[in-house]
């Protein structure tokens, strides 16, 4: 199944833009509750004003919740971003971390968010449990587990350590386009025959086809 998704498809990767380390921590603080585009929508002026974490910590309140407020909760998120600044101050002499019970030790950070980092921007396989990626694997049948830190375990014993970044991208992007938590897109997945929820969604091919998205989603 994951050989067939990655012919479809080839080029799956993370859908935040991001320039380092402390560029993807903060993108994806963002993106909580939000789509990928709109994050990437806010943050080249974000980042152009608050470029690293020092400025971040010292950021103007007020300024950073306008900057944000398009990826909504943007006071909570406002909040969760200049403390996560002021730690990665006073704690890692503003750089990012490169290991994850650093990263989770961070707020707002949890294991999802550390293994998009540690993955993309660090090169550091990692599992991201996201509800695409918890979504499918029960689907499939690779896990009945619910629990997000059990999901990437299990999913974890079930490939080779140096293909987890790739294989959390490869799901993401099915979940987003064609494997939707709704209305799937049975008839046009290239993993029906392998796939035990077939029939959960449109079954129709042609139906199916104009159900799959192009481009990324929440």
């Amino acid at each position: 199944m994951y050989r067939a998704l990655g012919e479809r498809y080839p080029d799956a990767h993370c859908e935040l833009d991001f320039a380092d380390p402390f560029q993807l921590l903060v993108a994806t603080v963002l993106s909580a509750q939000t789509t990928d585009v709109r994050v990437n929508g806010v943050t080249p002026a974000l980042f152009a004003r608050y470029p690293d974490a020092t400025a971040l910590a010292a950021a103007d309140r007020a300024d950073l919740e306008t900057l944000i407020q398009p990826t909504g909760f943007f006071r909570a998120k406002s909040e969760s971003l200049l403390r996560l600044g002021a730690a990665l101050v006073e704690r890692f002499d503003g750089e990012v971390p490169g290991r994850l019970q650093d990263l989770v030790t961070l707020p707002g950070v949890g294991r999802k968010t550390a293994n998009v980092v540690l993955g993309d921007a660090f090169g550091v396989p990692g599992v991201t449990v996201d509800t695409h990626l918890g979504r499918l694997v029960r689907r499939f049948g690779w896990t009945e587990e619910e629990d997000p830190v059990k999901v990437e375990h299990a999913v974890g014993a079930l490939f080779p350590r140096r293909e987890w970044t790739t294989l959390s991208h490869t799901l993401i992007f099915h979940g987003r386009r064609t494997c939707h938590a709704r209305r799937p897109a049975c008839g046009a997945c290239p993993v029906a025959r392998q796939c035990p929820a077939y029939g959960a969604g449109e079954t129709d091919p042609t139906k199916a086809t104009a159900l799959v998205r192009t481009g990324p989603r929440a």
